[in-house]
């Protein structure tokens, strides 16, 4: 193999944990700024950040039935997806977790996700396009991907990278209505010379481009963990054709997923809205998922 698994693997793994803490120094960052400048300090901060966390953990422990709500998924039937369990069974064994819950969706879209806080409530879900239209061979490429989601906890890490992007807006909401109801304290600390005057500027730029700095390294580590989990996956079958086979018909499937949304896009194998991937250098930056042809090329290279 002219790249080994095991190197690409690794170095996803590296650049996810640069990004996370990356993140988190930004955050921290932007929270220090945003006390200084309106006079309330850490206590800024601290507030916030434990305000922004509450509104996640909901979310963490109750997002998977949710996003099986607004998928229209349903559980699957073992007679009529008879390869489907059996398919998530053996990769299941292969990774060493527990057999994830099997749902579907009705939809002639071909396209696959996992979710579940942990190895313990996870859930695999197929399109019926997916399992029609796959040869078991596939088929299993794409379970393994989405099964190394689960094994590498891929749900936890977006959920707190999740609650890190909304601290981020959080952030710079409550700073800007701060300053448009024109607290003293905000005042004062512009009054006490050109340090205040400096971080109180600061404050106001970082309020407007932080939410957008915040969404686009969220959606840097979910195209890294895309990486992952296509590496992780050819790991477990020792297949990875077999995956780089089902994610080119999934790109040629023409075919769009009415369910899916915003919220939710992240979560699949490969992007739901066909047709809408920017190519561009910059709009690329702004997708959920990496280019379909760089990972087919990285399978084809493994």
């Amino acid at each position: 193999m002219a790249i080994s698994i095991y190197s690409q693997i690794e170095s996803n793994k590296t650049r996810s944990l640069l990004i996370m803490a990356f993140f988190t120094i930004f955050i921290a960052m932007i929270a220090y700024v945003f006390g200084k400048a309106s006079g309330y300090g850490i206590s800024f901060a601290a507030v916030a950040l434990i305000l922004a966390g509450l509104t996640s953990l909901g979310s963490y422990y109750f997002g998977d039935k949710l996003v099986l709500t607004m998928s229209g998924a349903t559980p699957a039937n073992r007679q009529k997806d008879f390869d489907l369990f059996t398919v998530v069974e053996n990769v299941s064994i292969a990774a060493g977790i527990p057999k994830p819950k099997v749902y579907t969706i009705e939809d002639p879209a071909m396209n696959a996700f996992a979710t579940g806080r942990d190895p313990n409530h996870a859930i695999v879900c197929a399109t019926r396009g997916l399992l029609e239209k796959l040869t078991r061979r596939e088929l299993e490429g794409v379970i393994a991907h989405e099964i190394s989601h689960i094994q590498n906890f891929d749900t936890r890490v977006m959920a707190i990278v999740s609650v890190l992007a909304g601290s981020a807006a959080f952030l710079a909401d409550t700073f800007v209505r701060m300053l448009w109801w024109g607290g003293d304290r905000s005042r004062d600390r512009s009054d006490r010379g050109g340090i205040g005057s400096i971080l109180l500027l600061l404050g106001i730029v970082l309020a407007i481009i932080s939410p957008l700095i915040a969404t686009l390294i969220q959606l840097a580590v979910s195209r890294r963990r895309e990486f992952l989990a296509d590496a992780s996956g050819s790991l477990l079958t020792r297949n990875p054709d077999a995956l780089a086979s089902a994610l080119e018909k999934i790109a040629s499937d023409r075919h769009v997923l009415h369910s899916a949304s915003n919220a939710t896009a992240h979560l699949f194998i490969e992007n739901p809205f066909k047709g809408k991937s920017a190519k561009a250098w910059f709009a690329g930056l702004f997708n959920t998922h990496p280019p379909v042809e760089e990972r087919i090329r990285i399978l084809r290279a493994m």
